[in-house]
């Protein structure tokens, strides 16, 4: 199965995949335990961040629509 990403509306970034690596800055790998799905805050409020744990419920407001992007500018 291929990674996965979802952006849910009024909420997380939700991530599946069979072999999902997450890594901070550093690149040091944060420790998933095997997990096949994540959700990843978007809203800035959650205490376990990357994760998501909920607090967006009520605070935060996207309806996640999908659309094209234009174009990447040429490379001069």
């Amino acid at each position: 199965m291929a990674t996965k990403l979802t952006v849910l509306s009024n909420g997380s970034l939700r991530v599946e995949g069979e072999d999902i690596e997450l890594v901070d800055a550093q690149g040091t790998p944060y420790g998933l335990g095997g997990r096949q799905r994540i959700s990843i805050c978007r809203c800035g409020l959650s205490k376990q961040k990357p994760f998501c744990d909920g607090s967006h419920k009520g605070h935060f407001e996207h309806d996640a629509t999908a659309f094209d992007l234009p174009a990447p500018k040429p490379v001069v």
